[in-house]
């Protein structure tokens, strides 16, 4: 399964790719994270469902200092 997400808040400046990359690595999943120029966080998921979907639910909470407001998703093929 793969994803691509939308983390939008106060996840920029927080730790927040780092925290997706390590969350990421502890359930076997692969992908990307990175910054974009407005203020959001986009990442790429992909491994098996239960992995990943364990994954975007952490995403809601984030590292501590984060404060998410909502994630867009889209389910790639």
């Amino acid at each position: 399964m793969a994803i691509h997400l939308r983390i939008f808040g106060r996840v920029q400046g927080v730790g927040y790719r780092a925290w997706l990359t390590r969350v990421a690595e502890e359930n076997g999943v692969d992908g990307w994270a990175r910054n974009r120029a407005d203020g959001t966080v986009e990442a790429i998921l992909h491994g098996p469902p239960e992995s990943v979907e364990a994954v975007v639910e952490r995403c809601h909470h984030g590292p501590r200092l984060a404060r998410v407001e909502r994630i867009e998703r889209d389910r790639k093929s």
